[in-house]
């Protein structure tokens, strides 16, 4: 039996070479003869471009250009570009069999003889569309950020290269920092930061944490072109390529000036609502103290007017109660600052005396000056009367020597200066015939600097450390002087002390009509007829030096020690007058005067008080009152203007 054995033929070159082309189908590899028509056709032409080697095989390749590459002859310049420089290369439209395009990436090379006759073209053609289309939108996606990036003026968005030069520049940067993009380019960043800053290394700082940890966020002080600083609030990112090495940074920057002066103001506001609230506090505190106070003080001024009528003519015992009655009064007038203090009382202008108003308050202010500031006082002879509230004044006046004391911690001299002269006008035109009186304060302590000498009298406003000021001083007492017609004016050198001038408008005073504080003896005269007096208060000794003091001066007395008693008494009784206190638990002054006169019309009432505050809607609102604590001949004034006796 033979066998028949299978024997592989031999393939030859050019056999091989046919077996690749046609086992490429990615590419479109064919061949062209001199004058450009198709010669060969490999699978992956017939895939690109549509047609099969049949249709295509002897026709010019120039179909597969579009027809405006055709009109300006690229086919044709193709094929000379190739025979004379060797190859062409280029990307561009192609068109397929069924007229849809592609973007095609194109090799011609040209074939030539061993002697180097041109025998025709080998043409490879890529289909890129794909690729180009990602391309596209990578470019579009590039241009769209490019924009958004370069329309945001809101905030400044650059790109650092890797030793911190600009790199990049929108509108957003040349809007907040001042430069034009060709003035910047190539720069370093450091330019925008202070000289301080720089000195202290934040800019290379910045760029090394970025660099280290991936971000850097900060806010201080930057610098625009024309040297101006705005407060910033910067991002620096590192920016790394694929293979993770750093090419640079994205600085981000914004300017938040203006949100950190609104925060600064809301802290402020802030911390004047709770100065505001602490000081209602305490004027509600200083409000009950001095209530408190001027009851004591009744009882004690009481008594001591009692005895001084019921004592011998003893000239040493006289002497120990008239001091002590001068205690009273002064303790009243502490009350009476106490009240003006809580807001407790409005203004009441009266002709003051300022030479002696200054002279009455000495001794205070040097006790509360302490024995290290000697006091100067100095007035011009003859000086006229001023309209004031005397105790608000007193209460300024003590303000101002207390910041006084506070510029001289050291000790100094503080000179009190009353004048008469032509007061200062902010304009040189507006000039008053009336006369001025001035009065100043001078210390000779530290003084103020420009900026602070403009806020000293703004509300809240102090250069004193936590829990040692208000700084309600200063405004204050612009508030008195503005309410009574007068001027504040501040003058103050650094180093050199402060002058606190008040102004006020010079008045005539008719004869005995200067307010005046010291303690009058009283009036030993009593009513030509005994009236019944209704006395009422809370305070068992107030009311019993009330009774004697009312008994003394010849009333007929009744007393009770609440609302509820007092009209009781008011129905058993027949009652010229109610003198009742205001202040009082249950049922205040005014409500029971208001409740007495609906069961008794026409009652006579006088209101004893410290507070010379009523309710505004009160019916009774405009009843004659008399101030705690007061004296036996005050007492008695007040009973007569009120009942016409």
């Amino acid at each position: 039996m033979r066998v028949t054995e299978a024997v592989a033929m031999p393939v030859s070159e050019d056999e091989r070479h046919r077996l690749l082309l046609e086992a490429i189908t990615d590419y479109a590899i064919y061949m062209l003869d001199t004058a450009g028509q198709v010669s060969s056709w490999n699978p992956g032409a017939e895939r690109f471009k549509g047609y099969t080697a049949s249709e295509i095989m002897g026709a010019h390749f120039s179909r597969f250009y579009t027809e405006d590459d055709r009109a300006r002859g690229l086919p044709e310049e193709v094929l000379r570009t190739a025979a004379n420089a060797g190859r062409y290369e280029g990307e561009g439209w192609r068109v397929r069999k069924d007229g849809r395009r592609f973007w095609a990436h194109v090799v011609v090379d040209p074939i030539r003889s061993a002697t180097g006759d041109l025998l025709g073209f080998a043409k490879i053609t890529r289909d890129l569309t794909e690729r180009r289309a990602r391309e596209e939108e990578l470019r579009r996606s590039q241009e769209q950020f490019r924009l958004l990036v370069q329309g945001v003026t809101d905030y400044a968005i650059y790109m650092l290269d890797p030793d911190g030069h600009v790199a990049s520049w929108n509108a957003g940067a040349q809007r907040i920092k001042g430069y034009a993009p060709w003035e910047i380019l190539g720069k370093h960043f450091s330019r925008f930061y202070t000289e301080e800053d720089r000195e202290d290394g934040l800019p290379l700082r910045a760029l090394e944490t970025a660099r280290q940890e991936g971000r850097f966020e900060n806010e201080g002080w930057r610098v625009r072109k024309d040297g101006t600083r705005f407060w910033a609030s910067v991002v620096v990112d590192a920016i790394h390529d694929n293979e993770g090495e750093l090419i640079g940074f994205a600085k981000v920057t914004r300017d938040i000036t203006e949100k950190r002066e609104a925060q600064k103001a809301l802290e402020v506001a802030h911390e004047e609502l709770l100065q505001s609230r602490k000081m209602e506090a305490l004027g509600q505190l200083a409000g009950g103290i001095a209530h408190d106070f001027n009851n004591l003080l009744m009882a004690i001024s009481g008594s001591l007017e009692l005895l001084q009528r019921r004592l011998p003519n003893d000239p040493q015992i006289t002497r120990l109660i008239d001091n002590a009655l001068q205690g009273t009064q002064r303790g009243s007038a502490l009350t009476g600052r106490l009240l003006a203090f809580a807001r407790r009382q409005p203004l009441e202008p009266r002709l003051v005396d300022l030479p002696s108003l200054v002279e009455g308050l000495r001794d205070l202010l040097q006790l509360s000056l302490g024995g290290d500031i000697q006091i100067e006082v100095s007035a011009s002879p003859a000086m006229p009367p001023v309209m004031v509230d005397a105790a608000q004044l007193e209460l300024a006046l003590l303000n101002v020597a207390t910041n006084a004391r506070d510029a001289m911690p050291d000790g100094g001299r503080l000179t009190i200066r009353i004048s008469q002269e032509e007061a200062p006008s902010a304009r040189d035109t507006d000039r008053t015939l009336a006369r001025r009186v001035c009065l100043a304060i001078s210390d000779t302590g530290e003084g103020m600097d420009e900026e602070t000498l403009a806020r000293a009298a703004d509300p809240f406003f102090t250069t004193k450390g936590p829990g040692k000021g208000t700084g309600l001083g200063l405004s204050v007492v612009h508030g008195l002087l503005e309410e009574s017609g007068g001027r504040l004016i501040l003058k103050s050198w650094k180093g050199k002390g402060t002058t606190v001038e008040m102004w006020f408008t010079a008045v005539t005073a008719p004869q005995g009509q200067l307010a005046n504080t010291s303690t009058k003896s009283s009036d030993e005269s009593v009513v030509d007829r005994p009236l019944t007096v209704l006395a009422v208060d809370d305070d068992a000794l107030v009311l019993m030096n009330t009774v004697i003091m009312l008994e003394d001066l010849g009333y007929e007395v009744i007393e009770a020690n609440s609302g509820a008693e007092a009209l009781a008494k008011l129905d058993e009784h027949e009652v010229d007058l109610l003198l009742t206190d205001h202040a009082m638990p249950q049922m205040s002054g005014t409500e029971l005067a208001h409740a007495a006169r609906e069961r008794h019309p026409g009652l006579q009432v006088l209101l004893a008080t410290g507070f010379l505050e009523l309710p505004k809607d009160s019916t009774c609102a405009n009843l004659p009152k008399l101030l705690k604590p007061f004296s036996m001949e005050q007492l008695q004034t007040a009973i007569r203007e009120a009942t016409d006796y």
